[in-house]
């Protein structure tokens, strides 16, 4: 079994927002990363912000305190495009299959993709962001992105672009095992200048092949060492896995 952590989700370098969590229930709402101009999708198939605000309107009634800003996308991001992915709803992830999701693309049945996701605390905590796993898939399936019918376009963003790269491949999570977490697990400290993840839980996942737990974005997804000894982990969390993006 192998295993793997793939940062989603907007944030500072992708969308320029963080999505928000409640750090006392670990709620959080899933905001994927925009499209951008570069990569339009079939119109039929295109997936839009517009889908995310009634998550985050649902969101921010159960919170009336929080400050409008937090829990309301940005003005410029109302309506744009977005890259939904992974998709929840349908249990896949995309990725290119040569530069950091080369590894991804050699994955086999029963091997794990773990999502984590950087978000923004809607009430004071320890640091300015939470750092949380936010969906876990048991791998059922990789295949080449050129290799699906137009009859399932619509399952993921890499499939729903005009133009998909010739090495892009798409996951499907395995359905009763996979999918996005009800509430998010976090994971994450700021310590030695980046975020990463908690020394006691380097020890409990058998170590990741990033420098002392490195978990800020990066070129190549970082590995979990130990990959029976993640699920053990994960598995006693007793998180609720939800195939929805919202």
């Amino acid at each position: 079994m192998r295993a793997t952590l793939v940062r989603i989700g907007i944030d500072q370098a992708y969308g320029g927002w963080n999505a928000p969590v409640d750090p006392a229930t670990n709620e959080f709402v899933y905001v994927p990363i925009p499209e951008g101009a570069k990569a339009p999708q079939h119109p039929r198939l295109a997936t839009t912000y517009a889908t995310v605000e009634p998550a985050l309107r649902t969101f921010a009634a159960a919170r009336p305190d929080a400050p409008a800003k937090l829990v309301t996308l940005p003005a410029e991001l109302a309506g744009a495009a977005t890259h939904l992915d992974p998709d929840f709803d349908e249990l896949t992830y995309g990725d290119n299959g040569e530069r950091r999701g080369r590894a991804i693309a050699s994955f086999e049945p029963g091997d794990l993709i773990v999502f984590y996701a950087g978000l923004q605390p809607v009430t004071p905590c320890a640091h300015r962001l939470v750092y949380a796993l936010v969906g876990l898939y048991r791998v059922a399936s990789v295949g080449r992105a050129a290799d699906f019918p137009r009859s399932r376009w619509h399952e993921n963003a890499h499939l729903r672009r005009v133009t998909a790269r010739p090495t892009d491949v798409v996951v499907h999570g395995t359905r009763g095992r996979s999918g996005r977490l009800r509430r998010c697990i976090p994971v994450g400290e700021f310590r030695a200048g980046a975020y990463r993840v908690w020394r006691e839980l380097l020890d409990a996942w058998g170590g990741l092949s990033c420098k002392d737990g490195f978990i800020q974005r990066s070129a190549v997804p970082p590995q979990l060492l130990d990959a029976a000894r993640f699920l053990a982990w994960f598995d006693a969390q007793g998180a609720e896995l939800v195939a929805a993006n919202a």
